[in-house]
């Protein structure tokens, strides 16, 4: 995925600022699925492809505002101008190490239900269990994810598919991420972000959390603090970039994953997937008008 990518002039950055905290990832992106599959290394992995491609794209696109699928916020902050490439790297990089510190717990897909009764379940599961169980990725209508513990997410899946859901799929995945599970994740990375130096975005970011537009340095910041331990909205943030007048959303980075989704929330707008430096440089800018 980071074929022709790594002799860019934003590379060399952010391939220095991995090494400096301990990773070879020109190494990573070289290998194979297995080599990237681990958290800490899939997350600067895509952080890196995604900023790079991004780099390639018309100095004149008209972007009117930026989001990201949780790690995605990183790029979409780099996208900004809120974030300096090399502090993001480091950031993601000690974001992916907490989180894959965090052995506790799961994830779960759940296909053909709505959130109220996904948010329903989850609480009903809670409080008859005292496991921990929310959830977690707002998808697409219709498709979501809970996170939690082990027990929590198996007795909510069974609840859900007996109300009407079509399929559960348990993720491959190594802890329990957007979660109340990851407060101590969380903690550690708090740390590292208190430690970088972060911008008042331009566009705006539109943020996880909550799926508002944030304009300054201490809203990001904010956000980025809660997202670990938060649930990915991401039906709201496309609706939104929609709101603040995207004609066209551009999904830059490996795969078609989240274009897919923008058809289900916003099947009237256009969507585009950039995963490769072929693809920006044939990009249509005028077709691109937001």
């Amino acid at each position: 995925m980071a074929d022709g990518l790594t002799d860019l002039p934003l590379a060399a950055e952010m391939l220095s600022a991995a090494e400096s905290s301990g990773l070879d990832l020109r190494a990573a992106l070289s290998g194979d699925d297995e080599h990237l599959r681990p958290t800490e290394i899939a997350q600067p992995a895509l952080l890196f492809v995604e900023c790079a491609l991004r780099s390639t794209l018309p100095d004149d696109l008209d972007v009117v505002a930026v989001a990201g699928h949780s790690v995605g916020e990183y790029a979409a902050a780099v996208a900004a101008h809120a974030l300096q490439p090399g502090d993001a790297m480091r950031l993601v990089i000690e974001r992916g190490r907490a989180m894959a510190a965090m052995r506790d717990g799961t994830m779960c897909a759940l296909i053909g239900i709505d959130v109220d009764v996904a948010t329903t379940i989850c609480d009903e599961t809670q409080h008859e269990t005292g496991e921990v169980v929310v959830v977690a990725n707002l998808n697409a209508p219709g498709q979501l994810v809970i996170s939690g513990s082990t027990a929590g997410v198996d007795a909510a899946a069974k609840l859900a598919l007996s109300r009407g859901a079509r399929r559960a799929i348990p993720l491959n995945v190594s802890g329990a991420f957007h979660s109340p599970l990851m407060t101590s994740a969380a903690t550690r990375f708090e740390t590292a972000l208190d430690g970088v130096s972060v911008a008042d975005p331009h566009p705006p970011v539109v943020c996880n959390v909550d799926a508002s537009d944030v304009h300054t340095a201490a809203e990001l910041r904010d956000r980025l603090r809660a997202q670990l331990t938060s649930p990915v909205r991401w039906i709201e943030c496309v609706r939104r970039l929609v709101d603040l007048g995207a004609e066209a959303l551009v999904e830059v980075g490996p795969g078609t994953v989240l274009s897919g989704l923008a058809r289900r929330i916003a099947p009237d707008v256009r969507t585009v997937s950039i995963g490769s430096a072929g693809a920006a440089a044939s990009l249509d800018v005028a077709g691109v008008a937001g």
